[in-house]
């Protein structure tokens, strides 16, 4: 078979005949089937993108001919740093680029054979898309959720822009792998800690890998204590949150960092640290937030001068800068408590600083640092106290003097979507020396990104060169003001894009409730584990937000998640142009067919697990569907012929059963591989009842009709190419998937080895039901066994129902 000209063939005719698109009136049916939309940054789809797409069609089009109406739209995630880097290093726009790349990856993936619903594509770099995007924005805005401030970011000296911190990996940009540096910068924010309970109460709702819940879990960081006031001798409160309030009375010193607000007052109050200090925070600036904490970096620190009061004991405390606190996390300062913390400890004997115990294990002596629960000792009215109650006892008596209280605290920081990049959807919002900041009317969307602009770095934002775009009238007051020069993270645009697929061609709203009501959440929803903390975190929060907002009914955006393994070089590391071990698919597909590639990413790999690249198999998948080709030949040529169904056919027939069965549970759970197993063990059924010859030919046709929808999700232009041999008129995806019959798994006879003194000498059919002694009776009557027991005793007959019997003769 010419497999380009049959894969040719059908692609235009269910293009025709609009087979993949969403039919709405069976929208009581639906199932949303949903892969991470691609990112076209790369000119060509590589293999990774074939993992996802290909087998994922595959599940999408077994659940279609299981009478599913199947929702599985494409699109495309267009705005982002790779295009506009590729259009610094090139000078060709990223507007060109992106558009060059996306015409080139459509015509790849309509050459993939998927299940895609064209007429709900998206692009996310399209005005009628990011018009929406920047439509979200306002909606956080009025409901208190978006929100600038000067705030220390995350920021990559190479592109130039602030990151989140899930952009971050090991201190370093996940785009370009410059070290990141730490600086205040006046940001947009979206305010996802509001939902932070919430978030983390719902993952246990949902049908997601469990690594990828505790991900989000420890990304998210639930963690109860309590915050205690030292009052500063400038008059401020320093705020601590601390989950052992229980070691309060061992507070010898109180820890600042670097970047903490209070540090400037404390350098004007003492002119004579200003030196020390100014030099340690540039020191501290110049470390990433992963180095500062790792216990293996020597502690540092410096004295500033000033004290605070201890709450409960009134002693005076020394107040230190020391770049182990991060400002971003919790309140940016720390009470040491050097007994009972290695950190603190750490610190402590370096600079020479009292070491207070208060934690005295029962009846045996300890070694400081003492981390663990104990009764309280030095701890005035709280002596003999110990773990919980110790801890709420202080707690209460804290918030009873007002010196502090109980407190639910969070890892996770609000989200900065502010980007100093061109290629991205400009933020909506003006700034007006009169007014201050102002949104955008929503009649005015969109806020159109120019083409002219020059996006080579600068270290301010493109946009903000551009007078033409800067320059604007207040909505509010109508003086002259200023465009916000800034343009959104790019997870925005993927946080709701699920929602714009069902009506993406509505040019009055995003999309509408009654709609999404219908067709959203995602049921399933495939894509990298490498975003589990990123656009999985962030569109839960989008969506817990739209539903507040009264937009939609729903909590959650994808019930069930799958995660697809990575397909590695062949040298077992991740692929990369700079180890120059990526494999692409074309030469593959040019050779084999889509369908052949397909099939041996299925069955050559463990979805979920992947592994190395390795092309020794594809020739063999090649010749499997020959072999069903040549089935489906032989059927065409047979005459119809009813004879009785006997042992030969029963055997057949339990053999596609149990396939069938085996397929409909493997390919619920994405395990392909074992599926398409299955099809080859019911293939060398079909063979061997063909070559043992075939009696009743109008069964062994029906059975090939069998295979053929069975294949037909693994393979579908083969598949319906011929279904269209065997005489069809319609498609093979207006079938229902073959159903199992149970009965047929229930054998009359079974094959038994026979044995005698545990050597096999015959192979006989045996009926089900027959006793041990029946057994027995039967195969000491066969040709090939009755000779060896002529003058012999039986001493025992030992029988393994369904599998052997061994006679013991002697």
């Amino acid at each position: 078979m010419d497999m380009k000209s049959v894969e040719s063939k059908w692609q235009a005719k269910w293009e025709k005949s609009k087979q993949n698109v969403f039919n709405k009136k069976n929208i009581d049916k639906k199932l949303y089937v949903l892969e991470m939309f691609s990112y076209p940054s790369a000119s060509k789809l590589h293999v990774g993108h074939w993992y996802n797409y290909g087998p994922t069609d595959s599940y999408a089009r077994f659940k279609k001919m299981q009478g599913f109406e199947v929702f599985q739209p494409m699109g495309f995630d267009a705005f982002g740093l790779p295009a506009e880097n590729f259009a610094i290093k090139t000078g060709i726009h990223p507007k060109d680029s992106t558009e060059k790349n996306i015409l080139t990856m459509e015509q790849q993936l309509k050459n993939m054979g998927a299940m895609f619903d064209w007429s709900a594509e998206i692009k996310t770099c399209e005005e009628n898309y990011y018009k929406w995007t920047q439509w979200l924005f306002l909606q956080l805005y009025k409901k208190g959720l978006a929100y600038r401030k000067e705030a220390l970011v995350n920021w990559c000296p190479s592109c130039e822009t602030v990151l989140a911190n899930e952009q971050v990996i090991d201190g370093k940009c996940e785009r370009c792998n410059s070290v990141v540096l730490r600086k205040d910068m006046t940001q947009w924010f979206f305010k996802i800690t509001e939902y932070a309970e919430e978030l983390l109460n719902d993952l246990d709702k949902l049908d997601w890998p469990d690594k990828t819940k505790l991900m989000q879990k420890n990304w998210i960081g639930r963690s109860t204590g309590c915050e205690i006031h030292f009052e500063c001798e400038t008059g401020d409160t320093i705020t601590v949150f601390t989950t052992r309030p229980d070691t309060l009375f061992g507070v010898n010193y109180v820890v600042l960092a670097p970047e903490h607000p209070l540090v400037k007052k404390l350098r004007e109050a003492h002119p004579e640290k200003a030196t020390e200090i100014d030099a340690y925070v540039q020191y501290a600036a110049e470390a990433n937030d992963i180095d500062r904490l790792s216990t293996a970096r020597e502690k540092t620190g410096v004295f500033t001068g000033a004290y605070a009061t201890h709450p409960l004991t009134g002693k005076k405390v020394p107040v230190y800068l020391a770049d182990y606190v991060l400002y971003s996390y919790g309140t940016g300062a720390v009470m040491a408590v050097a007994a009972h913390d290695e950190r603190d400890y750490a610190f402590a004997k370096k600079y020479n600083l009292p070491i207070t115990q208060v934690i005295q294990k029962v009846g045996e002596e300890i070694v400081l640092p003492y981390c663990e629960d104990g009764i309280l000792v030095n701890s005035g009215e709280f002596d003999g106290l110990s773990g919980d109650e110790a801890r709420d006892a202080i707690a209460v008596h804290l918030t009873k003097i007002g010196k502090g209280s109980k407190k639910v605290n969070y890892r996770l920081r609000d989200w900065s979507v502010s980007r100093q990049r061109y290629w991205g959807a400009p933020i909506p919002m003006i700034h007006c020396e009169n007014c201050g900041v102002v949104p955008v009317p929503e009649k005015d969307l969109p806020v159109k990104l120019p083409y002219d602009v020059e996006f080579r770095p600068s270290g301010r934002s493109p946009l903000a060169g551009n007078a033409k775009y800067m320059k604007c009238t207040c909505p509010k007051c109508g003086k002259k003001a200023e465009r916000d020069p800034d343009t959104l993270d790019t997870f925005v645009c993927s946080s709701w894009y699920y929602l714009r697929y069902p009506e993406s061609k509505n040019d009055k709203h995003p999309f509408t409730k009654e709609i999404a009501d219908k067709i959203a959440p995602v049921d399933v929803y495939v894509g990298g584990a490498e975003h589990a903390c990123m656009h999985l975190l962030y569109a839960r929060f989008i969506t817990k937000a739209l539903r507040d907002m009264g937009y939609i009914s729903f909590g959650e955006p994808f019930k069930r998640l799958i995660h697809q393994g990575i397909i590695l070089g062949t040298d077992g590391n991740r692929m990369s142009k700079s180890r120059g071990n990526v494999v692409s698919p074309d030469k593959y597909v040019d050779e084999f067919g889509s369908d052949i590639f397909r099939l041996y990413l299925m069955f050559g790999f463990s979805y979920t697990e992947g592994g190395p690249w390795n092309d020794d198999g594809i020739k063999s998948i090649s010749r499997f569907v020959e072999r069903i080709e040549r089935l489906v030949q032989k059927a065409t040529e047979l005459q119809d012929a009813e004879a009785e169904i006997g042992s030969a056919e029963k055997e057949l027939d339990y053999a596609k059963n149990y396939a069938i069965k085996a397929i409909t549970r493997d390919m619920e759970s994405f395990s392909f591989n074992t599926s398409l197993a299955r099809v080859m063990e019911y293939v060398n059924a079909l063979q061997k009842y063909d070559s043992d010859g075939c009696k009743n030919t109008s069964f062994f046709k029906a059975c090939i009709s069998d295979l053929i929808r069975m294949f037909a999700p693994f393979a579908p232009h083969f598949s319906e190419e011929c279904w269209e041999m065997l005489g069809n008129k319609d498609s093979v995806f207006e079938e229902e998937y073959p159903l199992v019959n149970e009965q047929a798994l229930v054998k009359d006879e079974v094959e038994y080895a026979v044995q005698v003194n545990s050597k096999i000498k015959a192979k006989v059919m045996i009926a089900e039901g027959l006793t041990n002694d029946q057994i027995q009776e039967k195969v000491s009557a066969l040709p090939d066994v009755a000779p060896l027991l002529e003058g012999k005793t039986v001493k025992k007959c030992i029988v393994v129902k369904g599998r052997l019997v061994n006679l013991i003769v002697g």
